[in-house]
């Protein structure tokens, strides 16, 4: 784990220096604008790292719906023999070059980068041993600047439940950093929430009930879960957390514009609804080039139910 520190604090560090030759040691609005944005750009390198691996998880995703109807085929052909459904599924994903694995592996990438983080900032206390303060790569002078850096007020060290004497080793206001904390909560709930909502809006609620299960469990268990765990977070680690969850937002809407999910039997609900929409107005349009192509008989010269019709050549001779 000492490396992942070490390359966490090694990215932090390097654009803490680059906004600090912009921004200087100067504190505008109560915060430290050169560690704050240090955070951001630490999770936009990230970011920018794994966006090839995100394709490539949204490619898999892509594939793994298409064989949905063969899976469920095999699944069925061999419901009693489950070592040869196994080895049949193996072969399917192994010849469309599907992963089932892969849609978890941009999470599980980012899980030691955010402990990495959670740890670095927990471990800025000015009450820190010289000899501490210099481990993965930082300076004295870095260490001290960066524990004593604050967002509104509020060190991005403390978290919500830092208590009195944390809070006085930082030099803190204890309402300030608990109304900083508890706005960056609400809005990691939120950005998280939305995140996995529209990922399931636009991908369509799976069918298969243990699937379904999960994608609620994603979408209501998860944002829950971190109204709890936020509470421990370092006001840093939050900033990370929100950054990431804005992030992924416009990079779903990308990947999702430029690889739709494949069409199945009847489509998404959403585009269910757009075809049924489309088919209501084509129909109207339609009704009413027929009533406008339709002549109108005046009733007084409409046929009279079983009236002969008129003989042309009579009428004729008659005229004559």
């Amino acid at each position: 784990m000492a490396v992942i520190y070490g390359a966490i604090s090694g990215i932090l560090l390097f654009w803490h220096a680059a906004w600090q030759r912009l921004f200087g040691d100067t504190t505008l609005l109560g915060t430290n604008w050169s560690w704050v944005l240090g955070i951001v750009f630490l999770v936009l390198t990230v970011r920018g790292i794994l966006f090839p691996v995100f394709v490539k998880q949204i490619k898999s995703q892509r594939a793994m719906q298409a064989l949905q109807p063969r899976v469920k085929e095999l699944q069925e052909k061999h419901k009693n023999d489950r070592e040869t459904m196994q080895k049949e599924l193996v072969e399917l994903y192994r010849t469309e070059k599907a992963n089932p694995l892969m849609g978890c592996l941009p999470m599980l990438v980012q899980i030691p980068v955010f402990l990495g983080l959670f740890h670095v900032l927990r471990h800025l206390k000015p009450t820190m041993p010289e000899h501490m303060k210099t481990l993965y790569g930082w300076s004295v002078t870095q260490f001290d600047s960066a524990s004593s850096a604050k967002l509104f007020g509020a060190p991005i060290a403390a978290s919500f439940r830092s208590t009195a004497e944390e809070l006085s080793l930082l030099g803190a206001d204890g309402l300030a950093v608990k109304i900083v904390a508890a706005i960056l909560i609400v809005a990691m709930i939120a950005t998280t929430f939305l995140t996995s909502r529209q990922m399931i809006l636009r991908s369509g609620w799976a069918e298969d009930p243990q699937q379904k299960m999960v994608q609620r469990l994603m979408l209501y268990g998860i944002p829950f879960s971190l109204l709890i765990s936020g509470l421990i977070f370092p006001i840093g680690v939050i900033i990370y957390w929100v950054t990431t969850n804005l992030f992924s937002l416009g990079q779903q809407t990308w990947v999702l514009r430029k690889y739709p999910p494949p069409a199945t039997n009847g489509g998404t609900r959403a585009d269910q609804r757009a075809g049924s929409a489309r088919a209501a107005t084509k129909t109207t349009a339609a009704d009413k080039r027929g009533n406008e192509a339709a002549p109108v008989t005046p009733k007084s010269l409409a046929p009279k139910v079983g009236a002969k019709p008129a003989n042309p050549r009579r009428g004729s001779a008659t005229r004559r």
